[in-house]
This record gives structure tokens, sequence and C-alpha cells, in this order.
């Protein structure tokens, strides 16, 4: 029997670039599918570690149905806006903790002759603990009413190291959309959400944004619910709420860290999907191509197929051959684009170390697998024609 793959791999050398030749399909295909699913393995595990860097237990809520169709407003409809009592009435709700009412916008952030334009967050000093971050230097304002504006502001670690430096911040002022701010606390790094740098913007009191931004509704609602409480029995207590403020109409949407989840992983499976017919399509050209290759050498060699059984090869030994050389070249092949894959993906690393990339060792096994699987299957055929062979003819045909 090692003889008999000796001779199959020598087949598979003697005929060097027709081999590459009948490969290149399946390297593409199983290149294709290991860096593709990397990308998305990494973007989606970067997805769920930013989202849950604020907790699992957050609940926003967002002004119009999202499930809505056609044109507010029209024949009578009427489009509620959110506002801060509609964040005051979510608060009295017994399985709520903790609840922020958002204004948010760009601004220009001045101190002195240094100035930028950063994202201005207005919102109460509950926002730590729903935001699971921390002070670093002083503290957010007193609670109080939230419809009050205070001149008060806390800055972002980036925002403060660019607008003064490694002197202290706190007690000096800066002015924002061109109202004037005392610095009250400097964050903690928090990082990046979703490319959005938290590090890099201000927080001042909701009713103080709403002001700058000459608005009189809130763009979000974020709350916290108690981790003991049913994620689905609270949002239908907010729900409930809202509606009766907003005139019997469910005008907004309820978005849980679970929707959110879903809504990437239903983005995940149509990419999984589009990768699949990728690489279908690449591992079909990659199996058809050893086919062809595989049935010409069945046609090339039949003396040598007439030798072998002459001197006593049985029909499954020389079927066992061809079906070797298929799936050596089919897996060498998964072997070359898996090795090209991983190296594309080290120089995505260095190229843009932004971009999260991840790939798990399943990936590897499988993609060898595949290969393995469609050497197989394509050498099949040719394996059989060579194994019917009349050793008496196969001699005869030289």
């Amino acid at each position: 029997m090692r003889s008999l793959l000796g001779f199959a791999l020598s087949a598979i050398s003697s005929h060097r670039l027709r081999s590459l030749l009948s490969v290149l399909g399946i390297a593409i295909g199983i290149g294709s599918v290991v860096l593709l699913t990397s990308i998305g393995e990494g973007t989606r595990r970067y997805i769920l570690e930013q989202s849950t860097q604020f907790g699992t237990n957050l609940v926003s809520i967002n002004p119009g149905k999202a499930e809505t169709v056609g044109i507010p407003g029209i024949l009578g409809g009427t489009t509620h806006k959110l506002t801060l009592d509609d964040a005051a009435a979510i608060a009295r709700l017994s399985n709520v903790e903790r609840v922020v009412p958002i204004a948010f916008g760009q601004a220009r952030v001045q101190a002195g002759e240094l100035g930028r334009s950063v994202f201005i967050y207005g919102v109460t000093p509950d926002i730590p603990d729903v935001w699971r971050f921390h002070v670093r230097q002083g503290g957010f304002w007193p609670h109080g009413d939230p419809s009050r504006a205070q001149a008060m502001a806390v800055l972002g670690p980036k925002l403060k190291r660019e607008l003064f430096g490694n002197t202290n911040a706190l007690g000096q002022f800066v002015r924002i959309g061109g109202a004037r701010f005392r610095v009250v606390g400097v964050m903690e790094p928090k990082g990046q959400f979703l490319g959005f740098d938290i590090d890099d913007s201000a927080y001042i009191p909701v009713a103080s944004a709403m002001r700058i931004f000459n608005r009189d509704e809130v763009n979000e609602i974020q709350f916290v619910y108690r981790q003991s409480a049913l994620v689905d029995t609270v949002v239908e207590q907010v729900s409930r709420v809202l509606i009766d403020r907003h005139g019997g109409n469910e005008d907004f949407t309820v978005t849980t860290q679970e929707a959110m989840l879903e809504v990437m992983g239903d983005v995940m499976n149509i990419i999984t999907v589009a990768v699949g017919a990728i690489a279908g399509i690449s591992l079909l050209v990659g199996a058809i191509g050893i086919l062809t290759m595989m049935w010409i050498a069945v046609g090339e060699r039949t003396s040598e197929i007439g030798l072998i059984r002459a001197i006593g090869a049985s029909r499954r030994q020389v079927q066992a051959v061809f079906l070797v050389e298929a799936a050596a070249l089919a897996t060498g092949g998964g072997a070359i684009g898996l090795a090209g894959a991983m190296a594309l993906l080290a120089l995505i690393r260095t190229a843009v170390p932004d971009l999260p990339t991840h790939t798990p060792t399943i990936f590897v096994v499988l993609a060898l697998g595949v290969s393995f699987a469609t050497g197989i299957f394509s050498g099949v055929v040719p394996a059989a024609r060579a194994s019917n062979l009349d050793p008496i003819e196969a001699l005869r045909s030289e």
C-alpha cells in the first residue's frame, strides 16, 4: 500500500504546473473563507465587547417606531418627542434603578486660545452608574431638577489634555457652544465605542445641552433595570408608561442589549451566507479542475494502470491511488489558501491595527477538512474509471 501511495504522490510531482493550476481554485476558496470569516468573527467579538462594557442590563429608548411604515403626521397622526418628563416617569417604576435622558450634539469647546469641536453629551449625574465609567478627578454636579440648567462640565481625559495639558483643570472655565461652564470633573479613560471616542468629549447638564442645541426634547433615554427583573417585564412596563403619556401611540423604540446582539447576529448570518456563496463557487471550480485533471490522467496513464494491475494490485488499490492524488491536491490547495489568508491577515493587522480580526482554531481545522472532502468528492469518478479498466486492454494501449 505504501508503494501505491508513493506512486500517487510521484504522479502529482511529475506534473507540477498542471497540479498547481488544479489546486488554485481550492486555494482561492479556502483563502476567501478564512479571510472573511476571520474579519467577521473579529467584528462580532469587537461589537460584543463594546456592547457589554456598559453592562448587560442597559436599555435605550429612541423617538420614532422602528417598524412603523408611512409618513408621520399624515391623516392626523402625531409623533411625540421624548422629554425630561418621560424620563422622570420611567424613573418612578420599581424595576428601574437609574435613568439618564441624553441630549447630544457637536459643539466647540474652548479654553483660552485653545479649542476644538467635540461631541457634547447632556446628561444627569447618574451617567457614571449607567455607563459604568468613573471620574478620575473631581465629580459630577449635584443631583437636582434635570430641567434646571447648570453651568458645570466634566471633561473626557483626552479633551482635558488637549485644552489644559498637565495642569489641573478643576475650577477652570471653558466655553461650550458659546456658553461658559466651570470644569468640575475629569473622567477616567474609557476608550472608543463603535468608532466614537468617548474620551474626547464633554458632559454637561441635560438642560444646558438642550439650550445650547436649541431643542425642547432629548435624543435618547437610557436606563438600567434591576438584575433580578425580567427584561421583557421591564420593557412592557416602560412601554405602557410611555404609550399612556403619548396619547396611546407607541411612537418610540425600546432597544435592549439582547435585541442589539440579535441584530448583530442577523448581520453576521448574512455575511456568513455571502462568504459561503463565494467559497462554494471557488470550491466548485477547484473541484471541477481536479476532476478534469484526474480524468485526463487516467487516460494518460492507462498502461501504468494495466501494469500495476498485472503485478497484483486490486481494483480497490487502484481506486485508492487516484483518490489519494485528488485528496492530496485538494488538501494542498487548502493549505496554500490557509497560509495565504493568514499571511494577508497579518499584513492587515499591521496596516490597519484598528480592524478587528480573529481566527479560531476550528476555522483552520474546518478549512483543511473541507479541502480534503472536496478532493475525495472530485476524485471518485476518475478513480472508478481507473479501477474498472481491464488490465490486458490497458497494457495493449501502449
